[in-house]
């Protein structure tokens, strides 16, 4: 099972957090408990936009950091069209004069011995994602959110700068729709999985469908944004929903070792790498290169509009990835692609020294993913390219160019 390289140490400098009572009663406000200040007497279940993060100095108008501000997003922009263009040359041409992995994989060679291998990969990514949403994406939040530990569960909410957090939830559970349906319209393709079993065992097909479409539903009735309503009840509701995709998903997985059909699952291998994968990350190389073309814009004239295009560019180009997570394996895993790309949570005190100093460099990394350093030691090897993803990628970029879910400015608000 492929599982997703991602930061997890939280880092909370550089921002204030605040708790405000709903009905401004002074009785009903925060009290110090001992969890970072946090500890309050909030109902179980209750909404809590009364939480309020405010950055304090990390800001674009802030002289400390104003002068290397645009040419950081530019720098970060530049390695995230990079990373999409590797990641779509890896399947689409091959990788350092290797063999196309999308080759390899319809060819059923390499680590997958057979075509019910192939089909188990699939579903094992469609599996993974379902489980991340529901117990990590939307689950951590939750669970540190009924520990009272209030300022560690809204710092868990993934991509809460922008407030895009419930569309990229929902853009997961589509990853597993594509997938199943092999299809990039939601439409069942003739070659698929969806349209073998549901010839074999048509109630699991439907039951799977229906779950699919049941956790992207629940997720997007979620109280919006998410790291201002962490404890809605429309949140359990959620992640039930995901804890029922995933268990289908298994069951239908085991269904596959009894497959003998060995043409059809070709074909489906087929048309999944040709209709859902290519498609997925061209359309990803595509937004990024349009993406990068905006920051560079922003830093040739910082302005509200500027700010306004490159934000907007960054929503588009963060949809094709966020439906790319259910085939997290291959050249995505391989060559650590994916935490360059979407490591969360956030270094945000090494992004100020960056902020402050104007040194890029520490973006940088090279060599073998899974190697080892110049002594032989693969955990320093593993740190140090940790330390450089977590400066980079979309992330990083979203924090510089949005404030509270809305694009920055160039004046004080």
């Amino acid at each position: 099972m492929i599982m997703k390289k991602k930061i997890l140490t939280l880092v909370f400098i550089g921002f204030a957090v605040t708790v405000t009572s709903c009905n401004n009663s002074d009785d009903d406000g925060p009290k110090d408990g001992g969890n970072n200040g946090m500890e309050t007497t909030m109902p179980e279940g209750t909404d809590d936009p009364r939480v309020t993060i405010q950055e304090t100095d990390a800001d674009y108008n802030n002289p400390l950091y104003q002068a290397n501000w645009v040419s950081y997003a530019e720098a970060v922009s530049m390695h995230l069209k990079t990373d999409a263009e590797t990641l779509y040359k890896a399947w689409e041409k091959g990788y350092n004069d290797g063999e196309p992995f999308s080759a390899t994989f319809k060819e059923a060679r390499g680590a997958y011995r057979s075509y019910n291998n192939c089909i188990e990969q699939i579903l094992d990514g469609c599996i993974d994602i379902a489980n991340e949403v529901g117990e990590s994406k939307i689950g951590d939040p939750r669970d540190k959110w009924e520990k009272r530990l209030y300022t560690e569960a809204v710092y868990a909410v993934e991509s809460w700068y922008s407030y895009h957090s419930i569309q990229d939830y929902a853009n997961n559970i589509r990853s597993i729709q594509n997938a199943f349906n092999c299809t990039y319209n939601g439409k069942q393709g003739s070659h698929s999985i969806a349209a073998f079993f549901k010839g074999m065992q048509p109630e699991l097909t439907s039951n799977v469908n229906n779950s699919i479409i049941a956790a992207i539903t629940a997720i997007e009735s979620m109280a919006a944004p998410f790291r201002s309503h962490i404890g809605n009840p429309s949140v359990l509701t959620a992640m039930e929903a995901c804890d029922k995709l995933k268990s289908v998903l298994r069951t239908l997985k085991v269904e596959v070792e009894n497959i003998e059909d060995e043409e059809e699952m070709k074909s489906i291998v087929a048309d999944y790498v040709d209709i859902v994968v290519l498609p997925t990350y061209k359309e990803l190389a595509d937004a990024n290169t349009a993406l990068h073309t905006a920051v560079q814009q922003l830093k040739a004239s910082p302005s509200d509009a500027t700010f306004e295009a490159a934000a907007g560019a960054w929503m588009t180009a963060r949809q094709p990835w966020e439906m790319s997570e259910a085939f997290l394996f291959g050249p995505v895993d391989e060559l650590g692609l994916d935490p360059n790309m979407d490591s969360w949570p956030l270094d945000q005190d090494a992004i100020k020294n960056v902020l402050s100093s104007g040194d890029f460099s520490g973006m940088e990394w090279d060599g073998d993913y899974e190697g080892e350093d110049e002594n032989g030691d693969m955990s320093k090897r593993a740190e140090e390219i940790a330390e450089a993803q977590s400066i980079r990628g979309f992330h990083t970029l979203e924090f510089l160019l949005f404030k509270n879910g809305q694009p920055r400015t160039v004046e004080k608000q």
